[in-house]
């Protein structure tokens, strides 16, 4: 009888292709998991998938509108008005994984192994007038409550509150932007509208 020796092969680590988008004076940090593959991107920014939900999410809360983004017959989203927003709000942009291993050959979190989780501590340097976390999945808030020592994650569409180093810290889970997440627009628009008004970047009357 033969002996072979298999290998197992693993994916190859992509590091993550986006710098961090960090407003001077961001007072939210928004991450999420992992950009998607490039393949399914629409343009290049964050949340460039363009079945991903996320801009339309922001236009239905702050515009009343959820095509404000998105650029007419083009399918895509307009990246220069997404920033103009951001920088106007306060809300930084990135990631919980800086490089990770796609199991599989789709979008999804439960198949991406974190391979570098992010360096937070090095991007709130960046941002301190920052004190709101928020998640934008569960793949990106088991992520940071590793890498804060939080033991017990928020439910989405509620907080916890703990301090880092000298600073007091909230973090936010929200539900996914992705539509494979079962919850309708409208609804996780909720979430995200209540979790900016109880932040300060919206006020009840916009």
């Amino acid at each position: 009888m033969s002996n072979t020796n298999s290998k197992i092969i693993l994916p190859e680590v992509e590091e993550h292709p986006l710098e961090p988008f960090l407003p001077p004076h961001a007072r939210l940090l928004m991450l999420g998991s992992f950009p998607p593959q490039k393949k399914r991107w629409c343009m290049e920014f964050y949340y460039p998938n363009w079945i991903n939900d996320m801009w339309r999410i922001m236009g239905h809360i702050f515009y009343g509108n959820r095509n404000e983004f998105v650029k007419t017959n083009e399918k895509t989203f307009d990246k220069e008005k997404i920033i103009g927003f951001l920088m106007q709000r306060g809300i930084a942009l990135y990631d919980t994984a800086s490089a990770v291993r796609r199991l599989k050959d789709n979008a999804s979190d439960k198949f991406l192994e974190v391979v570098q989780p992010t360096d937070l501590d090095l991007l709130l340097r960046q941002i301190p007038e920052c004190h709101t976390i928020v998640t934008t999945g569960e793949k990106a808030t088991e992520t940071i409550c590793a890498y804060f020592g939080q033991t017990q994650m928020p439910a989405v569409g509620q907080y916890i509150s703990f301090t880092h180093g000298d600073r007091p810290l909230r973090l936010y889970r929200m539900p996914s932007s992705s539509r494979a997440y079962p919850m309708k627009l409208e609804q996780k628009a909720v979430c995200y509208r209540d979790m900016m008004i109880q932040t300060g970047l919206l006020r009840e009357t916009e």
